[in-house]
């Protein structure tokens, strides 16, 4: 088992641990619910160290990632980051992403943990065709911090004065020093919240970390565990791999098709996104469940005839509602909203209904 060079400050904090991608992670510390309502309210700190990092370099190296993913990364500058899929030329995906353009010829790369070695041999096989460009798995000399939450870009500012916050736009960057260490920050996050994710050597993480929760320690900061990373994540509807996605889902069947740019140049999965355009026939939804039934994911959601027609991909309580909600894939015509649905629990089926996603609005997060 791998640890992030966070782990010791974890175990001290009295983290429940477990194993998580390969790795030895806090699912929570305070708990769950606790954790969950200090981001939303305050702010949280997150250790993401365990996700894979990747430097893409060579002049053509644009050109590798852009027949490699479905977005479009003529549309990021230097200085911005960009949400990505790589898919098989079935369709399917092989994972999501998010690519940093430092410059034209030097692209970072971040990928789910337990997908980063089938990602690093993904790449790989096809680098071939593209002269020069080097790939360069750098994800056991980096840490990754997570500050997410209304309070977070206040927080930040107190560990980092000389840099400008508030010019820091969604999903760019910047590098600054923290301790004489180079680190980027970047306006990314997996919360729906305010806030940053930042990337910087694993010597200065228990620097960085101390001193983020030193500086919040007096508006509620709370360190947060992938418990409540997932809630937090599923009341606004972002997809988890191996929940919403995997190798046998094609992402416009998965609410991603903003992220498939069928206009620009060849790339892999692009003919069997096509042809799942021209014949939608399922997609991800948004449900609630009446009373306090917890929906998982794997249960068989049915509809009002008690024909099955989906599959729960991702199921919670909401700590902010306070109420079950989740995610299914689903028969087209079933996915209106308002649509009443039925989901098997333990032999029983509850009745709940189809709602939009994000089940949170602007409004809601206040």
């Amino acid at each position: 088992m791998k640890k992030t060079a966070l782990y010791s400050w974890h175990e001290q904090a009295g983290a429940k641990i477990i194993d998580f991608g390969g790795y030895l992670m806090p699912v929570q510390y305070a708990g769950i619910i606790a954790e969950h309502k200090a981001v939303r309210s305050a702010a949280g700190l997150f250790d993401v160290s365990h996700m894979g990092n990747f430097y893409v370099r060579g002049h053509l190296a644009k050109d590798f990632l852009q027949y490699m993913t479905t977005n479009d990364l003529d549309k990021a500058k230097d200085g911005q980051a960009q949400y990505n899929l790589m898919l098989y030329p079935s369709g399917g995906i092989v994972d999501d992403l998010i690519i940093y353009r430092i410059d034209s010829e030097t692209f970072f790369l971040i990928v789910n943990a337990s997908n980063a070695t089938k990602d690093f041999e993904w790449l790989q096989q096809h680098i071939g065709a593209f002269d020069g460009v080097v790939l360069e798995d750098h994800t056991d000399r980096l840490s990754l911090i997570a500050l997410q939450g209304p309070l977070a870009m206040d927080i930040l500012a107190t560990v980092f004065p000389s840099i400008d916050l508030n010019a820091l736009g969604s999903f760019s960057f910047c590098k600054t020093l923290f301790q004489g260490v180079e680190v980027i920050i970047a306006r990314t996050g997996y919360t729906g919240e305010k806030g940053v994710e930042i990337c910087l050597p694993n010597e200065a993480a228990i620097p960085l970390w101390e001193a983020i929760i030193e500086a919040g320690k007096d508006v509620g900061i709370q360190p947060v565990g992938l418990g409540a990373r997932d809630t937090l994540r599923l009341e606004m509807g972002y997809s988890l791999y191996g929940h919403e996605i995997d190798q046998d889902t094609n992402p416009l069947e998965a609410r991603l098709k903003w992220v498939v740019k069928m206009n620009k140049g060849h790339f892999i999965g692009k003919e069997a996104c096509q042809q799942v355009e021209s014949n939608l026939q399922r997609g991800v939804a948004g449900f609630s469940l009446d009373g306090r039934i917890l929906p998982r994911q794997h249960f068989k959601v049915f509809n009002s005839d008690h024909q099955e027609i989906g599959r729960v991909c991702s199921g919670t309580l909401s700590p902010t509602l306070q109420e079950p909600v989740g995610t299914c894939t689903i028969v087209r015509e079933y996915s209106k909203l308002g649509t009443p649905i039925l989901v098997e629990v333990r032999g029983a089926l509850h009745a709940g209904v189809i709602r939009a996603l994000p089940f949170l609005t602007t409004t809601s997060l206040g």
